[in-house]
């Protein structure tokens, strides 16, 4: 395999990710554009944590999510780069956030399941959406009679809200900050969007308590 120094690798990993329309992880840079070089593990983490420190002060920071790495603008600058946007944010209805926010917070879990926390029935069009929208799938079936689905979250729920793991997800204490903050209908930022890391706000994801 050919040899890479140091300073050349770094530039074509930081290419790579720059150009990459999905996060990439160390296994699929390795598959890809480091292939033909030799490069270990050392190298490799080594050079990534050196360019996370280089656009630390930066507009642009490169981020680290449950699939790999992607660079991604600063938080505090989503709204100002928002109005590159023309298209209309989808608004998404309280009851398909909550059936996102139980799913990610007691998955695996059945509609039946949501249903009964809920109080209510949860409609086919919304696991659809989320299913869609590659947020969730099912992993499996519930071993009682008819078998239900299980839902989960996917790794693709976790990229969109910049997330490495559902550790990272806010606490119930957290909610109860913003309980008394609510609205029928939150907005939640289209694709075209995602690259500007425009997350919607925490009160949109209610408690599962």
């Amino acid at each position: 395999m050919k040899r890479i120094n140091r300073a050349q690798l770094k530039q074509l990993v930081e290419a790579t990710l720059f150009v990459a329309d999905k996060p990439m992880s160390k296994s699929r840079l390795r598959e890809t554009t480091l292939a033909a070089f030799a490069v270990s593990d050392k190298q490799l983490s080594s050079v990534i944590e050196e360019l996370i420190l280089d656009y630390q002060p930066r507009g642009i920071q490169l981020v680290e999510v449950a699939s790999g790495y992607r660079f991604q603008s600063l938080d505090s600058l989503a709204p100002l780069l928002s109005v590159l946007w023309q298209e209309s944010a989808p608004k998404y209805s309280r009851a398909m956030l909550e059936t996102l926010a139980l799913i990610a917070y007691r998955q695996p879990i059945t509609r039946g399941e949501i249903e009964q926390v809920r109080g209510v029935a949860v409609s086919s069009n919304i696991i659809k959406t989320l299913t869609e929208r590659e947020w969730i799938k099912t992993v499996g079936h519930k071993e009682v009679p008819g078998r239900p689905a299980l839902y989960a979250t996917t790794k693709a729920f976790l990229d969109y809200f910049s997330l490495k793991s559902l550790a990272e997800l806010p606490s119930a204490e957290q909610f109860d900050v913003l309980a008394n903050q609510d609205s029928d209908d939150t907005e939640v930022p289209s694709a075209m969007s995602d690259r500007t890391n425009d997350k919607p706000e925490p009160e949109s994801l209610p408690t599962n308590e």
